[in-house]
């Protein structure tokens, strides 16, 4: 394989998770048969990496890249990831077609003692489409302890501990490792987090999975991570970066693992990147349509797409078709 260095894009790997349906089929995404949950749109995993879908990759899943390019793909920011052999963000999409279970994730420590050497999953949403009254499950009520949610959970009355955050299309939710929280339903997300697939299940609603049980619950593991200072987190503010030429930017997540941008642009309008090997840069189109650029190249950036810009490329451009708003992630 080719040790020149291109943008990526993948070809989706699909989840089939009971509280999906078809709504992505809304975002362009071709479905086989039943429910489907999520998209994985560029994935390290191993449980379910993604195929590069064109160029001198094509055919190749993303860890196999890595392995070549490692720092020049990822950046020298990504050592904390690259060290253990791990892409270090996982980009999906989901539908919330039911409400997913109520549960959590462990940060690194954790995850690495005691999840097989996962790291741990630090996460954001942005929300593409929202039902009217919409809700979403983030931290929990004041005065919840360990013990009181412990017993909520033996009493069946656990929805008196979790807090109910309305939202609509274009909010922003930062899910911190150790914070409770559940997508309700009718919540199509976009979602940026850490490469993890460690999640600990508290309350699953009654519901039975496709093999017509219960699924299972991890309460105590759940119990050892859960910040019970995530009292009542509300929707993220954007904070203003820049506006120039048609371009607005405001960021909308940030963490030690990842920073998320969202990117407003006029028909016409053109960015000017340039990665110098510190970290990797990934675009997405959420609506309109834009391509990027370089060296002469270009690829295609439709309404839902992300393209993995390496580390190591050098100069770029996001240019837009028509009015287009777009995400930008990058490693802080």
């Amino acid at each position: 394989m080719t040790n020149s260095l291109y943008p990526l894009t993948f070809t989706p790997a699909l989840r089939d998770y009971v509280w999906g349906g078809r709504n992505l089929e809304k975002l362009g995404r071709r479905l086989p048969p039943g429910k489907v949950a999520e998209s994985w749109e560029i994935s390290g995993h191993p449980s379910a990496p993604t195929v590069v879908d064109a160029g001198p990759w094509q055919g190749q899943p993303l860890p196999a890249v890595l392995a070549t390019w490692g720092a020049d793909l990822a950046g020298t920011r990504a050592a904390w990831a690259l060290e253990r052999d791990k892409f270090p963000l996982l980009v999906k999409l989901l539908d919330a077609e039911e409400r997913l279970s109520v549960q959590v994730h462990p940060g690194d420590e954790y995850a690495l003692a005691h999840a097989n050497g996962e790291l741990g999953k630090t996460e954001m949403w942005y929300i593409l489409q929202a039902r009217p009254g919409a809700q979403l499950i983030l931290g929990l009520k004041p005065g919840v302890s360990r013990a009181a949610f412990r017993q909520a959970i033996a009493g069946n009355s656990l929805e008196a501990c979790l807090h109910h955050l309305p939202v609509q299309a274009g909010d922003a939710v930062f899910v911190a490792a150790g914070t409770v929280h559940a997508l309700l339903e009718g919540i199509l997300a976009v979602e940026v987090q850490q490469n993890s697939d460690t999640t600990y299940r508290v309350y699953d609603w009654g519901r039975l999975g496709a093999d017509g049980q219960p699924r299972p619950l991890h309460v105590d593991r759940a119990l050892e991570v859960i910040d019970f200072g995530q009292v009542e987190p509300g929707l993220y503010q954007p904070v203003w970066v820049a506006a120039e030429a048609g371009v607005t930017r405001c960021e909308i997540s940030r963490s030690r693992y990842f920073v998320v941008e969202k990117v407003t642009m006029a028909p016409g309008a053109v960015h000017a990147g340039r990665t110098q090997g510190e970290t990797l840069e990934i675009w997405g189109t959420l609506q309109g349509r834009s391509q990027l650029t370089w060296a002469g190249e270009a690829v295609s950036l439709p309404a839902i797409r992300f393209c993995l810009v390496p580390a190591g490329l050098g100069d770029f451009a996001v240019r837009t078709l028509e009015p287009t708003l777009m995400l930008r992630m990058y490693l802080p």
